[in-house]
């Protein structure tokens, strides 16, 4: 059974965004994808706590969680949730890691594998990655400018990409998928472009824990 729950501040008024899009001047138009082209060329780190809130297609929250993030290009990122139960999530660049703590077991799948064309290459990918998304509009609310992206692969498991920047930062991020759910992404505290330490971006399992699938090497990885 769902249960209907308040969303997190910070995040409620993202849900009054989802329906369509208004309509943007050229000069909009550009300064949105300016800021995506940014985001993509010029962060090459990023830090930062989040909260995060996934909706089903009646808005009603399916499951908040929170947690801190770093990312760093290329394809380097690593998310942690505190809340509702602790999981850590890292791609060293060859390998996704899953540990959740609780279950006391790691998953490990290739990373190419999957993140495939989803939107979370744009979270770690270099400036090629926006061949794999369509811009399909931009436009302000309240102090953010928001920018919409549709992933070319239709297989990719999402319809659209709304990334929300407030002073050039991003700080909202929407990802609706084929389920119509959205999952909603609200950014505190960001840092960009501060050095972050190369273990945060390397995982060992611990003592005791299932470790479900094999790590790739490098070598693997470019073959």
């Amino acid at each position: 059974m769902q249960v209907k729950t308040a969303l997190p501040q910070g995040i409620a008024a993202l849900v009054l965004l989802l329906p369509a899009l208004p309509s943007a001047g050229d000069e909009q138009a550009d300064a949105g994808l300016a800021l995506v082209r940014h985001f993509v060329d010029d962060v090459h780190t990023m830090s930062a706590r989040f909260e995060q809130t996934l909706v089903d297609a009646d808005d009603e929250v399916i499951e908040t969680s929170s947690g801190t993030m770093q990312i760093r290009r290329p394809g380097r990122f690593r998310w942690t949730y505190d809340e509702p139960y602790a999981q850590i999530l890292v791609a060293d660049g060859v390998t996704v890691w899953n540990y959740d703590v609780d279950l006391a077991q790691v998953t490990v799948k290739p990373q190419a594998e999957l993140l495939g064309h989803t939107p979370a290459l744009l979270l770690g990918g270099t400036g090629k990655v926006l061949d794999d998304f369509e811009f399909t509009g931009s436009y302000s609310d309240r102090d953010t400018q928001w920018v919409r992206l549709r992933p070319r692969d239709t297989e990719s498991g999402f319809t659209r990409v709304e990334l929300g920047f407030n002073d050039g930062i991003l700080r909202r991020m929407i990802f609706l998928d084929t389920l119509e759910q959205s999952t909603l992404v609200a950014l505190f505290d960001v840092e960009i472009n501060q050095p972050i330490a190369d273990d945060r971006f390397a995982f060992t399992p611990p003592p005791d824990v299932d470790v479900v699938g094999t790590p790739r090497t490098r070598n693997e990885a470019d073959m």
